[in-house]
């Protein structure tokens, strides 16, 4: 997954953890108290309040980004009330607008669409998809609603079809590799399990109810009024990369869509995600769904709430966002509730490396910079 791996775990990109994923997950176990899944929100906190939160820890920071054996590169981007940094070390790009493939940081765009629909009336977060999708989603399956898929609580297992790239893999052929399967969703559910697998439903059900692409409804509702010049969906068996680009193109996963097929750069991510938490791309209601945790136990580490945002507490603050994984890069874009301060990062694991050896470098760039 951080380079070319063998076609049989290629087949299960959407089923399961990308390694950024899973080892941000595991700092649930070190820096997140065991307690912070089940803890209410409590009141979002203001600009002022971030001002308490320490300085980045420059020190321990360059100590993570030194290239090794775990990692060739690294990038970093941290902003908020008196706090401004940029830097990259390693064989990355020095250019701090250099672009990168986001994996599922595209997650956060899909469900901010999706929210944005549901504040239109189109559906509702209990709608079922297949009142949206009839001829995709099998009559003989338990409903499954909108609010399910985008919160990790859908049921849906694994796909009962190989996911192999080729130019003919399309989100129709990706949704049938669940659909087709003999065994059904878990009904009822009991628990929330992340999976890729719910998000292409979800940008399937965006193409149906608006009558354009997916890649037009993330430009014409995200992009182009944040002004993220560098933020788009690329077509299928696009391998191409803009330049500057943060390392060399790299062999790349499946052609992964409205669940992590984007690409973009860490001041587009930053400006995104600070708008989303802040309040400025959805309506009071769905905010409110952002920051909505799920009832459901988790069955990963890592804890999505209603509105699929992951959260975790690093160092006492709650922190809110995305990992992802893609081609050679593995990254991440965090931010206070409020989008006071945020984090994005991402950095080139070495051939092999395993996704239990990334948790102490994503521990060690959240550590510094939070």
């Amino acid at each position: 997954m951080t380079n070319p791996v063998n076609s049989a775990r290629r087949s299960t990109r959407w089923i399961s953890l990308a390694v950024a994923t899973a080892a941000v997950a595991s700092l649930s176990a070190a820096a997140v108290p065991a307690s912070a899944a089940e803890r209410q929100p409590g009141p979002r906190p203001g600009v002022g309040a971030l001002r308490d939160v320490r300085p980045v820890d420059e020190a321990a920071l360059a100590k993570a980004m030194t290239p090794d054996a775990v990692s060739d590169g690294t990038m970093v981007r941290v902003t908020g009330p008196g706090v401004r940094l940029r830097t990259a070390a390693g064989a990355v790009s020095q250019d701090p607008a250099a672009s990168f493939r986001i994996g599922s940081m595209t997650k956060m765009f899909t469900s901010t669409v999706v929210l944005q629909l549901i504040a239109e009336g189109r559906f509702a977060m209990d709608t079922p998809i297949r009142e949206i999708l009839p001829d995709t989603v099998p009559a003989d399956w338990a409903p499954i609603t909108v609010g399910q898929l985008l919160s990790h609580t859908s049921g849906l297992g694994k796909p009962c079809e190989p996911l192999l790239d080729d130019a003919g893999l399309t989100p129709q052929r990706v949704v049938h590799a669940w659909t087709s399967c003999a065994a059904k969703p878990e009904s009822p559910v009991t628990g929330q399990q992340y999976n890729g697998g719910n998000y292409f439903f979800l940008g399937l059900a965006i193409e149906k109810v608006t009558g354009r692409s997916y890649a037009d409804e993330v430009q014409r509702r995200i992009a182009r009024p944040l002004g993220l010049r560098h933020t788009y969906v690329p077509r299928a068996g696009d391998r191409s990369m803009p330049t500057p680009s943060l390392a060399a193109p790299a062999p790349q996963d499946p052609w992964a869509w409205a669940e992590g097929g984007m690409i973009s750069n860490a001041p587009d991510l930053e400006r995104f995600t600070k708008a989303l938490l802040g309040g400025r791309l959805l309506p009071p209601a769905q905010q409110a769904q952002l920051f909505a945790k799920s009832p459901l136990p988790k069955r990963q580490a890592l804890p999505y709430s209603m509105g699929g945002l992951a959260y975790a507490t690093v160092n006492g603050v709650e922190i809110w966002g995305k990992t992802g994984s893609m081609a050679a890069y593995t990254g991440g874009t965090f931010a206070t509730a409020d989008g006071g301060r945020v984090v994005t990062y991402a950095f080139l694991p070495k051939p092999g490396v395993e996704p239990d050896t990334t948790v102490g470098r994503v521990l060690q760039i959240l550590g510094a910079t939070v």
